[in-house]
């Protein structure tokens, strides 16, 4: 795109992903998390991020095995969120444009990324 040209609606929708994902992940970051409190925190994390305009849909699953691994290791009960303990989709509609979006563990690293893109 060109420094004089308007953004198509699928860069549009992208975008407003991204700002999905970076409130999302640095909203979250951080607070703390147990096994026993990790479903609501999702829950609470989807209908944060849901209220945001374009949004269609947000999926968060805690990796409850990867979880309880960093609590065997240590004496407390609970432990910080980080993206290693997410798996998140992101639906983001902008005028028509839908666009899916995926944040997940790779090579160490929680990746965010556009899944796939459908619409104008």
């Amino acid at each position: 795109m060109s420094t004089d040209e308007t953004p198509t609606d699928a860069e549009a929708a992208c975008f407003e992903a991204g700002i999905k994902f970076g409130t999302l992940y640095h909203q979250f970051a951080g607070t703390p998390i147990s096994p026993d409190s990790a479903s609501s925190l999702a829950t609470a994390m989807e209908e944060a991020i849901e209220n945001q305009p374009h949004c269609t849909d947000v999926t968060v699953d805690v990796r409850i095995d990867e979880l309880e691994a960093a609590l065997a290791a240590s004496t407390a009960d609970y432990t910080e969120l980080t993206g290693r303990f997410l798996e998140v989709e992101i639906v983001v509609d902008y005028e028509g444009c839908e666009v899916r979006t995926r944040m997940e563990m790779e090579d160490g690293y929680p990746l965010m990324r556009i899944e796939s893109i459908h619409g104008r």
